[in-house]
């Protein structure tokens, strides 16, 4: 699956930053303090040559040393509040550009809790991961920065180029004149560095991807001697991403050296004609000195607006990829006029239910295709089929991991897509075979679905998913988890993960293989346990092992995305012959199993 949609050939930096106004415009205040800081920063540059005219063409050429001091202070003067502006500018601008950052941020991390599991299915999570760090980051740095800078140095230019053709309309038109091939040199650098700053953005993503898949799958990579693989294939991605980020670095080179080389070749020019006006008479000499002072001053602005220029179009391309995340619909969102089950017994219906991925190619079969189920109040249905039945899809639909794409999920008589997905999920709450812990303490991650909830919650949970092994942790039930858990062995994060959904105390509770990392003896007594808890509640849970299939009080055979037959285990083992073969493959697997351990 694609990792990212197709980015756009050639973002126009103007709008894609302006997009950022609704985060900006709170702060917009004091960032156009800071703009005003530094504008008044470059004026009072611009006016030291109005004092070295005055210098020399006054007390310089009439000999009247002691009103040189008088000057000489009032440059002292003009240096020490320009000092002052750029403090007062990056005093308004920095603190400012950290909170706009922090919301987009806050919203970008909302808006993948947001997205259905769709979404995260086709995206790379380095590349989410980049753009809510770096493309961010970027974002910040341009805000607090560069787009000042952008903006202020070219008013300066605009002003300054303005006092040289006060000073000399010939020499100032001149100036001009040879300073225009920066604007042929500019588009031509615009034409190609978006590009290659986009494809650093990306593949700075991907390489994140692959950082991450390496730390997670360490222990793989480690028992299959896999190491120097790894390495390999990461290495020729980072050399890719080197390769990129030298051609950015060539082309940005390039624009600083003719943004050096013009500059200087119009100076000197200016410099040679500058003299033969002074020889005839139409300029002084404090004149002369004034143009050039003023035009040092704007050297600086000149040469900057080539990282500005490239900062533009690099914020820019950050401002597309952030977009295209929270640009992306939901297409699970809440129903504008929301049903709700005051009272839920949890009687969960699948109606004629069909579900296929959205790229999925034409001709090739619903992984769900018409599946009929009924599952009474309190009953508890094991599910059972080959692989690639349909039987995980199946299970996420009542929760809306995934949307139905035909027919309707019933809850109590009510179609889940009829129910908030908040309420809907405090009535189906379910476990996975591949259980997912977080980075927080034992409490934390069992009470995950009813925050807040006291120790006898807790106690329950932990009792039915017989995990009393927490309390041999450190810290107890305080005891903060590594990361996904992995501290923990694959039996005890299951244990947690059932834990966690037998807190929630749901309605429904949708078990996928939840005990297959169980030895026997854990085994049934968390079945024993369990019993206590599905007597009062519906669940569906898709069994991997006979003795899963003994929990239920009625088997549904699936087959091909469809409900081939349902009952008690004996009428199935009685009267489907696949059945019959889809449990003895089960035992099979579940020998293996025991043998290898």
């Amino acid at each position: 699956m694609p990792s990212q949609p197709a980015a756009p050939s050639k973002p126009r930096i103007i709008p894609s930053l302006a997009r950022l106004m609704p985060y900006v415009r709170p702060y917009l205040p004091r960032l156009l303090a800071g703009v005003g800081a530094a504008l008044v920063g470059s004026l009072l540059a611009l006016a030291i040559p109005l004092v070295l005219r005055a210098l020399v063409d006054g007390p310089l050429t009439h000999g009247d040393r002691d009103a040189v001091w008088p000057a000489a202070i009032a440059v002292l003067a003009l240096g020490l509040a320009e000092a002052l502006c750029i403090f007062l500018r990056r005093f308004f601008v920095l603190q400012p550009s950290t909170y706009v950052e922090a919301s987009m941020r806050r919203d970008l991390y909302a808006r993948l809790q947001q997205l259905p599991v769709a979404f995260h299915d086709r995206w790379q999570s380095g590349q989410l991961l980049s753009r809510a760090v770096q493309d961010l980051g970027q974002l910040r740095r341009f805000l607090a920065f560069g787009s000042v800078l952008f903006v202020v140095n070219l008013l300066t230019l605009v002003v300054g180029v303005g006092v040289l053709l006060w000073w000399s309309p010939l020499l100032g038109g001149l100036f001009v004149l040879l300073s225009l091939p920066i604007v042929v040199v500019a588009f031509r650098f615009e034409q190609t560095y978006h590009q290659v700053s986009r494809r650093a953005q990306d593949q700075a993503g991907d390489l994140a991807t692959t950082v991450e898949q390496s730390v997670h799958g360490i222990r793989v990579l480690k028992a299959f001697g896999r190491g120097r693989h790894a390495l390999d294939g990461f290495t020729s991605q980072a050399s890719e991403l080197r390769s990129t980020e030298i051609a950015k670095a060539r082309q940005d080179a390039s624009l600083w050296m003719w943004l050096t080389i013009i500059p200087f070749v119009s100076y000197a020019v200016c410099l040679f004609v500058g003299v033969w006006l002074v020889t005839v008479d139409q300029l002084t000499v404090g004149q002369l000195l004034a143009f050039f002072a003023t035009a040092v001053v704007l050297n600086w602005p000149i040469e900057s607006m080539g990282f500005l220029y490239a900062f533009a179009i690099d914020a820019a391309n950050a401002s597309v990829r952030f977009h295209e995340v929270v640009d992306t619909e939901n297409t699970i969102d809440d129903p504008e006029r929301p049903a709700t089950i005051a009272e839920p017994r949890g009687r969960l219906a699948f109606e004629g239910v069909r579900f296929r991925y959205q790229d999925a190619p034409d001709g090739e079969r619903d992984l769900v295709d018409g599946a009929d189920l009924v599952l009474e109040p309190g009953e508890t249905m094991a599910l059972v089929g080959s692989t690639g039945s349909g039987k995980t899809t199946l299970t996420a639909l009542p929760a809306r991991l995934y949307d139905v794409t035909g027919g309707r999920v019933l809850l109590d008589g009510v179609d889940v897509r009829d129910l908030t997905r908040e309420e809907l999920r405090t009535h189906v709450a379910m476990a996975f075979e591949d259980a997912t812990l977080f980075s927080r303490s034992v409490r934390d991650n069992v009470l995950l679905g009813v925050p807040g909830a006291d120790d006898d919650v807790l106690d329950e949970a932990l009792r039915i998913a017989q995990a009393s092994f927490v309390h041999d942790l450190p810290d107890g039930i305080e005891t903060v988890i590594g990361e996904e858990g992995l501290s923990l062995s694959g039996g005890q994060r299951q244990r947690l993960a059932l834990a966690r959904a037998v807190a929630a105390k749901p309605a429904v509770l949708v078990l996928d293989d939840p005990l297959s990392a169980l030895d026997v003896d854990t085994e049934a007594q968390v079945e024993a346990a369990l019993r206590q808890v599905l007597a009062e509640t519906t669940a569906l849970i898709v069994a991997h092992r006979p003795s899963t299939v003994q929990l239920a009080d009625r088997v549904a055979l699936m087959r091909e995305g469809r409900i081939d037959d349902v009952g008690t285990h004996s009428e199935l083992l009685a009267r489907n012959e696949h059945y019959r073969f889809v449990l003895s493959s089960l035992e099979e697997a579940e020998r293996n199993r025991e043998v290898n351990l």
